[in-house]
C-alpha cells in the first residue's frame, strides 16, 4: 500500500506524520519526495548504504553540422532553443522531450545527461529509506521524484513524504499512491491549504482522510470544516510540549510514549482498510 502525506503549505507536520507512520508499520519505505528540503532522516537518522545520480536528457548541438535552418527552435514550445547566428541551447527550461533531435535534418542535435540530483539509499531499523535531493539552482524535483518512487517493494507499507502545496512535484508524488493523508493547521490559512489540496486529490480521485494536527482548545475552524463537508477526520493530534520538545530533538513521537505510537498505529490501520475499501468501490 502506498500513502502519500501531503498538505498545501510547510510546516504542518507532513515530516512529522510520515516518519511515525513508517516507524509503525511492520515493513516500511519512507520516501522523502520533499526534494528542495528533505529533513525525514533528522528523525530516523538512516545508515546509507547507497547513492545513485538522477539525470535529464538535454540535447547539443554539433554546430559544425547546423545548416541554420531553425526546425527546432520553431518546434520548442519551451523556448528551450533559440537562434543568434548559432543555435543556443537553455538546459534550465528543456524538458527532455527529445524532439529536436528527432527532427533535425542534419542530425546535428544530440542528447547527452545533465545532473539534476541524487537520491540517497538507507535504512533505520525496519524502515528501508530513500531520500531525494534536488541540486541547487534547479527547476523542477519532477525527475527525481519519479526515478524515487519507482522499483518500489511491493509487500512494503510506503509512506511517501510529499512537497507542500500543489504543484508538479505533489502530483507526481501522488499519481500512483492509494490514499492521501491531507494534514491541516487549526487555522484560517490552515483551512485555506486543506482546501486546496483537497480539491487536488478530488480531481484525482484519490481516496484521503484528514489528520488535524497541533489543535489548540477553541480553536474547531477545520473540525467544523470536515464535519460540514462530510470528510474524514481520522486523528486530531494536540499541540503539546512534550511533542514540541520531541520535535526539536529530533525524536519520533512513537518512541516518546505508547500512547502516540497506539495514535500512529490505529491511523495506519485506518488508512488501510479505507484504502482496500476504495479498491473495491472506486469512484466514477
Amino acid at each position: 500500500m502506498r500513502i502519500a502525506v501531503l498538505s498545501g503549505k510547510g510546516g504542518t507536520g507532513k515530516t512529522f506524520l510520515a516518519v511515525n507512520l513508517a516507524l509503525v508499520a511492520e515493513e516500511a519505505v519512507y520516501a522523502d519526495c520533499d526534494v528542495e528540503e528533505p529533513n525525514g532522516w533528522v528523525f530516523l537518522q538512516p545508515e546509507i548504504t547507497a547513492k545513485e545520480q538522477v539525470t535529464v536528457k538535454i540535447p547539443a548541438v554539433d554546430h559544425a553540422k547546423c545548416s541554420g535552418c531553425r526546425k527546432c527552435v520553431e518546434f520548442c514550445r519551451f523556448n528551450a532553443l533559440a537562434y543568434a547566428g548559432k543555435v543556443l541551447v537553455f538546459p534550465g527550461i528543456c524538458h527532455s522531450c527529445g524532439g529536436c533531435v528527432l527532427l533535425c535534418p542534419q542530425q546535428a542535435l544530440a542528447e547527452l545527461d545533465r545532473p539534476v540530483g541524487i537520491i540517497q539509499h538507507g535504512r533505520a531499523g525496519h524502515v528501508q529509506v530513500r531520500t531525494g535531493y534536488l541540486n541547487l539552482g534547479e527547476e523542477s524535483g519532477v525527475p527525481i521524484i519519479a526515478q524515487l518512487l519507482a522499483g518500489l517493494p511491493a509487500a512494503a507499507t510506503v509512506i511517501i513524504d510529499c512537497p507542500p502545496g500543489s504543484s508538479c512535484t505533489v502530483l507526481e508524488s501522488i499519481k500512483d499512491c492509494d490514499y492521501c493523508l491531507l494534514v491541516a493547521e487549526p487555522t484560517r490559512y490552515g483551512l485555506d491549504n486543506l482546501q486546496m489540496v483537497r480539491e487536488l486529490v478530488t480531481v484525482l480521485k484519490k481516496p484521503f482522510g484528514v489528520v488535524l494536527n497541533k489543535a489548540v482548545p477553541g480553536e474547531k475552524l477545520v473540525e467544523d470544516y470536515c464535519r460540514r463537508e462530510q470528510l474524514p477526520l481520522l486523528a486530531v493530534i494536540p499541540y503539546t510540549t512534550e511533542l514540541a520538545h520531541s520535535i526539536a530533538g529530533g525524536e519520533p513521537a512513537v518512541k516518546i510514549s505508547k500512547e502516540y505510537y497506539d495514535l500512529f498505529a490505529g491511523l495506519l490501520q485506518q488508512m488501510g482498510v479505507k484504502a482496500r475499501e476504495a479498491a473495491c468501490h472506486p469512484q466514477r
